[in-house]
């Protein structure tokens, strides 16, 4: 397969114009009220230029998720080489949840489109559980996180979480939730003797 050809300097602030103002659009959570033809309009690039870069919305919106699980997989590499392991998770999972709360309309706008099978924003999602595997992965390895859970389960919460936005006290069971995934992950001596002492 060949690689894309890389854009001329022009297109390629045209494309970046169109993405900013998608990103707008979703952080209100009006990315569904507007027709596909004003982000061309608000960007302040020709209809045509549009649907060049992007054909459907369903493609801006693939592109605006893209973006946003490469700066969070970018995150996560950065905690993992520069803080002990089972701070790094830590500070992933909470900033996730930093995250979540400024860009709330994002949280719904991706939920919708979650639900229409999107096989870019699965493979959005498969890239991220991946930078949480490897999170964990750090954690297990220098012993201050269990070996028997993966981290699915540390996904499953983070859906949970982004799924129950509309929530009146969000924000602080968010955190809660965290609070209770990096407890229940936790390694402890005594699981650990009692585990010994059952083999």
């Amino acid at each position: 397969m060949t690689a894309a050809k890389p854009l001329r300097a022009d297109a390629q602030r045209n494309r970046e114009a169109l993405l900013a103002k998608a990103r707008e659009v979703f952080d209100t959570g009006d990315f569904f009220d507007l027709r596909f033809d004003d982000f061309a309009r608000l960007a302040g690039v020709g209809t045509g230029t549009l649907y060049r870069h992007f054909p459907t919305r369903e493609a801006l919106a693939e592109a605006v998720y893209h973006e946003e699980v490469a700066t969070l997989c970018d995150r996560a590499r950065q905690l993992r080489t520069t803080l002990p392991a089972a701070e790094a998770l830590a500070t992933f999972l909470r900033g996730m949840v930093d995250h979540m709360h400024a860009h709330q309309g994002l949280a719904r706008t991706l939920a919708t489109l979650m639900a229409t099978g999107s096989g870019a924003l699965a493979e959005g999602s498969r890239a991220l559980e991946q930078a949480v595997t490897d999170l964990v992965a750090a954690a297990v390895h220098d012993g201050t996180v269990r070996d028997d859970v993966g981290a699915g389960a540390v996904m499953m919460a983070l859906h949970g979480i982004g799924a129950a936005h509309d929530r009146p006290g969000w924000r602080a069971e968010a955190d809660d939730v965290i609070t209770l995934v990096l407890d229940g992950l936790r390694r402890s001596c005594s699981g650990d003797s009692q585990r010994a002492r059952a083999g």
